[in-house]
């Protein structure tokens, strides 16, 4: 009695004192982040042991070397004009000496891509899939008490062989695990709630132990419940023999009374810790967030969580951030998350693979619902844009080459590794891999009246190429792995051809399916297939594709394209991405995000944005990529609604006739100028969800106010017009920054001598730092610029820009900041590093 008290002391200690634990759930873990060096060439005879890298660059991980090169019109617009390449990175450790009897493992949580391992000049092994995370076992290469070289080949060379941005090189964590020969698996530990409600949770836990060692093991398996305070919840103790040199797997029930339920508005989490004990002593241990909650699917209803019906604000994702390449530290990630729940955002599509581990586990905290995609192709390549976004040459690079070899355990390992995130919903596997002719084809597509199409489509049947009744097939397959490490989810998929599919066996092998863009079939697949669930996987941000949601209770839900600006998928130079985001690059909401906001939030809320009233020809000067990809169609394009992109400025001609447009929440509102009503009040219209006035422009503070039924005021939001920019203003800055994340993020605004921001400014900012700190970068989030966002000079855009420092000091200490423009008034801070 004395040892397990004593014992559940310590694991209540163990939540509180924290612990740097490796996501792959085993042993104890060590980050090697630091003291790597790395050179952007291919030399085959860097993985030799004692090659000579004097002279590489010395590089801290995570590490992007794309983004650090410079962009470039002879790169793929695919790639955000970015290069790829071949890289090594090397790095020398000493194992102690008193490890010798431990097991040594590597664990890598994303290498873009195709990389090999290598340990004292061994290969450890490979991965081609730039976004899985693995784990080698380097115990029989390991030279105890003596200096070990870790080198790491990194072949991007087919830079061109992603739709989007990817980044190259290790752009995640690395860990060091120690180990004893029985340990937890990898990813061995997996709990799931098979019932939960207000009365009572049961949590089913799985785990699966390794018995490295050459005799049948007798251990006692300990899990151990706290609630959110540290509290102990409920405890369970078994026994576990394991025969040598096998694994074995212990499945219990953990029963929870009146459990509080994880859900979006209180991301409630429980903490499992698991120990194994032999002979009374503990050999190994792995701590797992949890919770409780229940989802609910059905064909006419929708989505509940937790048996309460709703509907699924999504965003797709992808995993850069500007100037910050593919290499995201955590607390930049938690900003962004914070801007989309705020926008009324509550769940993620990643867009269109694994993503960092970090993002999952803010999805859990902050309570986003996770659609976690593993592909974007699959046996085939689809094309890649290299002179702009869908025009051009296309090249056919990409990962369809290692998918047949090596698909199924890349499904099999995303699923492994996220399984335990309670915010995961539903398993993706795949996204538009059945985009009519690139590469599958159909009779289908040829039209007539008895498909109900009533012309070819895409260019009409390809007989020469890939069949898409292939689909089915490869479908099958794939929701067999899931299924087989978690049924506790649904399985889905992008689908970008509906119409093919539905003449496949692809859909019907999904438990709920996605339909990217494709809002017209929704009434008609609900009809002819009533038992399919039907959502919108990837959808466009205007009115009636929101509407489509809200106004038929059968769609549960839509993920917007894009939740985020993000690099490549660009169009023609210059261009460093597709910027449809509700949030720019450098983490500011856009104006399409508060109308989203308008859309999505239950708080009351207003945002006034203008432009010159339109006509023909209007397509110049249009911020958005899809308003400008409609423009570009028609060079007589003529604004059919108003537009979700309006910046918030107010600096015209006198008496210019200027598009005033309000995106708000209220039933009317009316609009102020210079404290005097002008235009008529206007009520909410729900055909575009804009309000607008067309009004001559005169300086001065422009004022919206939104009122409810009765005419209550209920929101505002002003602007005013700017004098010339005089000074630099911080509008954010983080004065203490913990040194374990060690970024800090500093946010400039230009403003007028009267404090006001000049939104029309592009003044070059100078970033002069003083202490143990690097500059990664300056983000203004301007599309077009395409000069260099690493050095210390930047314009801003909108007259706003960020900065990201990083902090290189063993110790804590601060660093000061200071930023320069010629003939503006400086600004400087102080950051602490803790």
């Amino acid at each position: 009695m004395i040892k397990i008290k004593h014992f559940f002391f310590l694991s209540f200690l163990f939540l509180y004192v924290g612990n740097s634990a490796a996501q792959c759930g085993f042993g104890k873990a060590e980050k090697m982040n630091e003291n790597w060096k790395f050179i952007l060439k291919d030399l085959p005879a860097a993985k030799e042991e004692n090659f000579n890298d004097n002279g590489w660059q010395r590089v801290e991980l995570p590490h992007d070397w794309s983004i650090r090169q410079p962009l470039s019109p002879t790169h793929a617009s695919c790639m955000g004009y970015l290069p790829g390449g071949i890289g090594w990175y090397r790095k020398s450790m000493t194992i102690p000496a008193e490890k010798s009897g431990e097991k040594v493992y590597l664990y890598f949580e994303g290498i873009y891509n195709r990389s090999e391992v290598y340990l004292n000049g061994h290969l450890l092994g490979k991965r081609p899939n730039g976004y899985i995370s693995f784990l080698y076992d380097a115990t029989p290469y390991i030279k105890y008490g003596q200096e070990n070289v870790v080198a790491v080949w990194v072949d991007h060379s087919r830079a061109a062989d992603s739709r989007w941005y990817t980044g190259s090189g290790i752009y995640r964590n690395v860990w060091l695990i120690y180990a004893n020969p029985v340990h937890i698996a990898q990813w061995g530990v997996y709990a799931y709630p098979s019932e939960s409600n207000v009365k009572k949770g049961i949590l089913q836990v799985e785990i699966e132990v390794t018995n490295g060692r050459e005799n049948k093991e007798n251990l006692t398996v300990v899990n151990e419940l706290f609630d959110s305070q540290g509290k102990i919840v409920t405890v369970r103790k078994n026994n576990l023999s394991i025969a040598a040199g096998e694994n074995s797997t212990l499945s219990i029930a953990l029963s929870v009374s009146k459990p509080h339920l994880w859900s979006i508005d209180r991301p409630y989490l429980y903490t499992l810790k698991t120990t194994l004990l032999r002979n009374g002593e503990e050999i190994d241990s792995s701590v797992t967030k949890t919770g409780f909650r229940s989802y609910t699917f059905d064909p006419d209803k929708g989505f509940a969580l937790n048996g309460e019906w709703m509907k699924v604000k999504g965003v797709c994702l992808h995993h850069d951030a500007g100037v910050l390449g593919a290499a995201v530290p955590k607390d930049v990630w938690r900003q962004r998350l914070l801007r989309l729940k705020e926008i009324g955002c509550n769940a993620i599509r990643t867009s269109h693979n694994p993503q960092s581990p970090d993002l999952y586990d803010l999805c859990d905290e902050m309570g986003f619902l996770v659609m976690d995609e593993a592909f974007d192709e699959w046996e085939f390549p689809k094309r890649k844009w290299i002179e702009g976004w869908n025009v051009g040459t296309p090249g056919f690079d990409g990962s369809y080459d290692f998918f047949e070899e090596w698909g199924e355990r890349d499904l099999a390992d995303m699923v492994l590794r996220d399984r335990n995130h309670i915010s995961i919903f539903a398993w993706s596997i795949g996204n538009e891999v059945d985009y009519p002719n690139d590469p599958y084809s159909h009779p289908v597509l040829d039209g007539g009246a008895d498909t109900g199409f009533t012309q070819p489509i895409f260019g009409g049947y390809k007989k020469d190429a890939p069949d898409a009744r292939r689909l089915g097939e490869i479908a099958k397959r794939l929701v067999k792995v899931v299924k087989r490490y978690d049924g506790s989810r649904p399985t889905t998929a992008g689908l970008a051809g509906v119409a093919m599919s539905n003449e496949t066996e692809y859909p019907f092998v999904l438990d709920i399916t996605g339909y990217n863009y494709t809002e017209s079939r929704y009434d008609v697949d609900h009809k002819k297939y009533p038992d399919r669930v039907i959502f919108g996987s990837e959808n466009r941000h205007d009115m009636s594709a929101w509407k489509a949601v809200r106004d038929k209770e059968f769609i549960f839900g839509q993920f917007l394209w894009t939740g985020i600006d993000y690099l490549g998928e660009s169009g023609p130079w210059p261009s460093r991405g597709f910027y449809s985001g509700l949030i720019d690059f450098g983490g500011s909401i856009k104006p399409r995000g508060y109308f989203r906001q308008s859309l999505w939030s239950d708080k009351p809320m207003a945002y006034l944005g203008t432009y010159p009233t339109p006509g023909k020809g209007g397509k110049n000067r249009l911020i958005d990529v899809w308003s400008q990809l409609e423009a570009e169609k028609n060079a007589d394009f003529v604004e059919k609604t108003p537009s979700m992109d309006a910046w918030p400025i107010w600096n015209y001609e006198e008496g210019q006739i200027i598009r005033v447009v309000c995106y708000t929440n209220a039933a009317k509102a009316k609009l102020m100028l210079n404290d005097r009503e002008i235009g008529a009040v206007q009520d909410y219209n729900d055909e575009t969800g804009i309000i607008y006035w067309d009004i001559p422009y005169e300086p001065g503070m422009l004022k919206v106010i939104g009122l409810d039924t009765n005419n209550n005021e209920i929101s505002t939001y002003e602007i005013r017009t700017s004098k010339r920019p005089h000074a630099l203003k911080i509008i954010k800055d983080e004065q203490r920054v913990d040194r374990e994340e060690g970024i800090a993020r500093i946010i400039l605004q230009v403003v007028d001598e009267d404090g006001f921001p000049v939104m029309i400014s592009d003044d070059e900012i100078t970033c002069h730092l003083s202490g143990n700190a690097r500059l990664l970068g300056m983000e203004a989030s301007n599309n077009t610029d395409m000069s260099d966002y690493t050095d210390n000079k930047h314009r801003v855009f909108h007259g706003r820009i960020v900065a990201y420092i990083k902090y290189e000091g063993a110790d804590p200490g601060e660093i000061k900041a200071r930023f320069t423009a010629p003939w503006l008034i400086p600004a400087e801070t102080t950051v602490e590093f803790r």
